[in-house]
């Protein structure tokens, strides 16, 4: 056997001891884990409800039926909650603390590998309602929309999600990073997380140009889920790009994600500790 195979099963061994270790620790006071498990799928459900019950009122969302306007929200919310679990130690708030009191240089003296140690600090059990949510959401959707689902378009789809986990990811990983040099989390990465996520659950062309235009080619969120769900729906891409661009999910979330840890890479190498 090949030794990088050995590596990547002692590696994963690991991973899921220490997801294991974060699960049994939330569990040990279950009211406590039903009530944050609960409430942390509460916001995603009213949200989505109140949209739901007003949209019908109107007849359309700029030209979008409930069940084409919840596959969008839907396979959006279900990715940034995936994302979140996976890369909930990256997240800026998360990792500035171990910056803050100096265990992130615990980390730094173990015997196992960095980013290891970051995927399985913070595994947080509760945000699995939300997938079960998101998933009701986007099933919903799929039952709403006027589409002869073919493998491809299913394909597509589970592109869109995972592009979009790696893109929110790379940008957890960016904001964590940042947090060497700041110690304090950056504000304006949850501009782009948080916001980025509420941004491109909901049709584009809702927006001002400016804004569209934005979060298309400078920072490329609308090529995550907007575009393949346009493509899905038969609806044509818009100023002009052609179809393909659909598919680009699949590089633009790995070339961020890519970028943002050859960023992580360097800020590691110039980390200090922020001292006490």
């Amino acid at each position: 056997m090949a030794d990088w195979v050995r590596d990547a099963r002692h590696h994963f061994r690991l991973y899921r001891r220490l997801l294991g270790a974060q699960a049994r620790s939330q569990l040990v006071y279950r009211t406590a884990f039903l009530l944050d498990a609960a409430a942390a799928a509460l916001v995603t459900a009213t949200e989505f409800a109140a949209f739901a019950l007003v949209l019908p009122r109107f007849g359309s969302f700029s030209g979008w039926s409930l069940g084409e306007v919840a596959l969008l929200y839907g396979i959006a919310e279900l990715a940034f909650v995936l994302m979140d679990i996976v890369f909930g130690g990256y997240d800026a708030p998360t990792l500035s603390g171990h910056v803050r009191t100096g265990s992130f240089d615990t980390f730094l003296l173990r015997p196992v590998p960095l980013p290891l140690q970051i995927f399985g600090s913070d595994f947080a059990l509760r945000r699995l309602t939300r997938v079960v949510l998101a998933v009701g959401i986007v099933g919903y959707g799929v039952a709403g929309v006027d589409v002869a689902w073919t493998i491809g378009d299913v394909l597509l789809m589970a592109a869109s999600v995972l592009g979009m986990i790696a893109f929110f990811g790379g940008l957890f990983v960016v904001g964590g990073t940042l947090t060497f040099w700041t110690v304090q989390s950056v504000e304006a990465m949850n501009v782009l997380t948080y916001g980025g996520r509420t941004l491109i659950s909901y049709p584009m062309d809702i927006y001002g140009t400016w804004l569209r235009r934005t979060f298309t080619y400078l920072i490329p969120a609308a090529f995550l889920s907007y575009f393949p769900v346009l493509h899905v729906l038969g609806r044509p891409l818009p100023d002009g790009l052609p179809h393909w661009a659909a598919f680009l999910p699949m590089v633009v979330g790995p070339l961020l994600l890519a970028a943002a840890f050859a960023f992580w890479r360097v800020g590691v190498r110039h980390y200090h500790g922020a001292g006490n």
